[in-house]
C-alpha cells in the first residue's frame, strides 16, 4: 500500500510537470507569435524614406566596423586578415547595389568599382605606417586622395543635391579619422584608437544621411507613402 501511494505521488508529479511544461511552452510561443506580429506592424509603420536612411546607415556602418576589422588584424596580426578583407570588399558591392534603383545597374557596378580600390589601397596605407616606410605610406595616401576625388565626382555627377564641395569634404573627412584610428592602433594609444573610431562613426553616420537625402529629394515620387 505503502509502495502504492509512493507511486500515485510520483505520477502526479510527472503529470503536473508535463502540463506546467505544455502550458509554459505555449505562452512562450503565443509571446513569440505577439512579437513578430508586432515586429511586422513597426516595419509596416516606417515610412519608405526612413526605411532608406535606416538601410543606408547600416551599409555604411558596415563598411567602417569591417574597415575597423581590417585595421587590427594587420597592425596586431590577427588570423582572419584576408576573410576581413574579402567580407569588406563585398560590403563595397552592397553599396554599388543599393544605389542601382535609383541609378540604374551601370552606375551601381561604377561605384562598386570606385569603392573597392579606396579599400585596398587603405591597406597599403595601413600598411606602409605599421612598417614606418614613409615613402610607401605618402604614395599610398596620395592614391587614396585620388580615388576619393573620383568617387567624390562621381557622386556629385549623379545627384545635384550632392554637392562636389560637401561630397569631397566628407570623403576627406573619412579618410583622415580613419588614418588617424589605424595610427592610433599601431602606437598602441588604445584610448586614442577607440575616440578616433567613435569619430569615424559619427562622420559616417552623417554622409550616409546625407546620401539618403539626397535621393529622397531626387526622387520623391519613390518616397510617397
Amino acid at each position: 500500500m505503502k509502495t502504492k501511494n509512493v507511486l500515485m505521488t510520483v505520477f502526479t508529479m510527472i503529470l503536473s510537470f508535463v502540463i506546467t511544461s505544455v502550458s509554459f511552452s505555449k505562452v512562450e510561443n503565443t509571446g513569440k507569435t505577439e512579437k513578430r506580429h508586432l515586429s511586422e506592424a513597426h516595419s509596416n509603420d516606417i515610412s519608405s524614406e526612413e526605411k532608406l536612411r535606416t538601410a543606408m546607415r547600416q551599409l555604411w556602418e558596415d563598411h567602417i566596423v569591417w574597415t575597423r576589422n581590417v585595421i587590427l588584424n594587420i597592425v596586431d596580426e590577427l588570423p582572419g586578415t584576408d576573410q576581413a578583407v574579402e567580407r569588406l570588399l563585398k560590403n563595397q558591392e552592397d553599396i554599388g547595389n543599393a544605389i542601382k534603383p535609383y541609378y540604374g545597374d551601370e552606375a551601381g557596378e561604377k561605384l562598386t568599382g570606385l569603392l573597392k580600390p579606396h579599400i585596398t589601397i587603405a591597406a597599403e596605407v595601413v600598411t606602409a605606417a605599421k612598417k614606418g616606410d614613409k615613402t610607401a605610406l605618402e604614395a599610398a595616401d596620395k592614391k587614396w586622395q585620388a580615388n576619393a576625388e573620383e568617387i567624390s565626382v562621381f557622386l556629385s555627377s549623379a545627384n545635384p543635391n550632392w554637392k562636389l564641395e560637401d561630397v569631397k569634404g566628407m570623403m576627406n573627412e573619412h579618410l583622415k579619422l580613419t588614418t588617424d584610428e589605424a595610427v592610433a592602433r599601431i602606437q598602441k594609444d588604445y584610448a586614442a584608437d577607440v575616440a578616433a573610431y567613435g569619430k569615424v562613426h559619427e562622420a559616417i553616420l552623417e554622409m550616409a544621411d546625407h546620401l539618403s537625402n539626397g535621393i529622397i529629394k531626387q526622387f520623391p515620387d519613390k518616397f510617397k507613402d
